[in-house]
Order: structure tokens, then sequence, then C-alpha cells
């Protein structure tokens, strides 16, 4: 009998071995399928910046002979530093300020709740609803009559604004899952409320906090409503020089593809740089 049992259990173990591997390759298969579709018009794009602009209209094919005609064009049109220059100071002057704000609001919601923490919270979500050109006439009148129209004071303003409510909800999320029993600690050992947050809740919650700032960066990065409606030159981002290879005649589709992937070279390598630090932050708390 043990003979016989020993016999079944192993084809039924091979069986199940062979059924995971299938499991396996077929969800391999599936998440390089995804990802293929999401990232073609990336690759797409890339390869059409390195067409002529008869090419990219008349020759949709893979194969074709390079050119860097179209990067040279967009060189010498327009100052791509400039804009680079612009991009960088607005997605990290308003990620810096929206972190500043966020950490103190998100440690008193987190650890400090009232009645009105959930409601607040809700509150500040639900601005994330409201159409952005809903409020365009208004804002674009405040930084007129103010003289923040076309600066990077203004941009940085408008993107803190934007992004607060997410950069809030994550890091009350992060907070919410350390151990209070750390804090009491600290302050039965005499730690000044700022002492406890400096030392010990942010060191503890820095993957959080790290990947909270980057996708605050990304989302400033990427912003193109504000950037297009509140500046014209001198504070224009990025987004602002993509736009300008889109004019009456039509779309210049290899200048313009050109445009953009220098645009998003430096946001890729970001990510790509900081992946770790991405996903151990938003998963931060996940497994207990």
């Amino acid at each position: 009998m043990t003979t016989l049992s020993s016999k079944t259990a192993a084809p039924r173990s091979v069986s199940g071995w062979r059924s995971a591997q299938s499991k396996r390759i077929l969800l391999t298969l599936l998440g390089w399928s995804v990802a293929l579709v999401i990232f073609f018009p990336i690759f797409w794009m890339i390869l059409t910046g390195f067409k002529t602009e008869t090419a990219a209209i008349a020759d949709p094919s893979l194969i074709f002979s390079p050119t860097l005609e179209s990067y040279q064009d967009v060189h010498a049109r327009s100052g791509y530093a400039r804009f680079a220059l612009n991009s960088v100071a607005v997605a990290f002057g308003s990620t810096f300020f929206a972190l500043l704000i966020a950490i103190p609001s998100a440690y008193a919601m987190a650890f400090l709740p009232t009645k009105r923490t959930k409601g607040t919270l809700l509150w500040m979500l639900s601005t994330k609803m409201l159409p952005s050109v809903g409020v365009l006439v208004p804002i674009y009148l405040i930084f007129r009559d103010t003289g923040l129209l076309d600066t990077r004071t203004g941009l940085i303003i408008i993107y803190t604004l934007m992004n607060l409510p997410i950069v809030v909800w994550m890091l009350y999320t992060f907070f919410k899952d350390m151990p209070k029993d750390i804090l009491e600690a600290g302050r039965m050992d005499g730690a000044s409320t700022l002492q406890e947050v400096f030392f010990l809740l942010l060191p503890l919650t820095l993957p959080g906090i790290a990947s909270t700032g980057l996708l605050s960066v990304i989302l400033s990065w990427n912003e193109a409503f504000w950037s297009l409606n509140l500046t014209t030159s001198n504070a224009a981002p990025l987004t602002a020089y993509i736009a300008s290879f889109s004019s009456p005649e039509g779309l210049f589709w290899a200048k313009l593809s050109a445009a953009s992937t220098m645009a998003i070279a430096p946001i890729l390598i970001l990510g790509w740089m900081t992946q770790k630090q991405m996903v151990r932050g938003l998963t931060f708390g996940a497994v207990k």
C-alpha cells in the first residue's frame, strides 16, 4: 500500500509542478504583452524622431535610414536647456513645498485625529475631481494682478496646490502604518514634537516619503494645462516646449517626436534609476 501511494503521489507532484510552471509562463507572457502595448507608443515616438518629415508621414515602417535632422532642427529652433531648467526648477520646487506642507499635516491627521479628519481627507481628495479649466479664469486673473504670470514662482505655487492632496493622502497612509509605540517611547524619553518627527518618524518612513516625492516630481514634470495657460516664454517648461512644434500649418511629426523624446528622457531616466525606491515606498507597510 505504501508503494502504491508513493507511486501515485509522484505523478501528482510532477503534474502540479508542470501546472505551476505553465501558469508562471502564461503570466510572464501576459505581463510582457501588456508592457509592450503600453510602451509601444513611446518606442514609436523615439523611432519617428530619427526620421525625416517626409518619411515620418509617408513611411510608417520600422525599417528606415536614421537621421539626426529633426534633432538638429529642434535644437536650432529654440533653446532646449532653458525649458529643461524651468521644468527642473518647477518640478522639484513644487515637490519640496508640497512635502513641507504635507508632512506636518499628515502627521497631525495620523497621530492626532479628530472627528473631522476623515471629512478633511475626503474634501482634499475631492478637489482633484474638479476640472482644471473650471478655475482657470480666477487663477489667471489673480496671477495677472499679482505679477505671477509667466514666472517660475507662479508655476511652483499652482503645482504645489495641485499635488498637495495626493501627497497628503500618501503620507497619511504611510504614517498611519507606523507603530505608535515607537513614538510613545520617544515621548517617554522626553522627545519634543519636532524631535519626534525628525528623529523618529521621518527616518522610519523615508521610503514612503521618497516615493511620494518622486510621484510629485513626475506629476509636475508632465503637467501641461497650467504651463500652457500661465506661461509664454520666460518660465515655460518642457510641456510648452513640445506644444510649440504644433502650428496652424499642421503637425511636424518628426520634429514633434524629437522634441517629445528630449522632454521625457530626463524623467524616464530618473524613474528608471529610482524604480526600486518607488516600488519599496509604494508597498511600504503592505506586508506586516
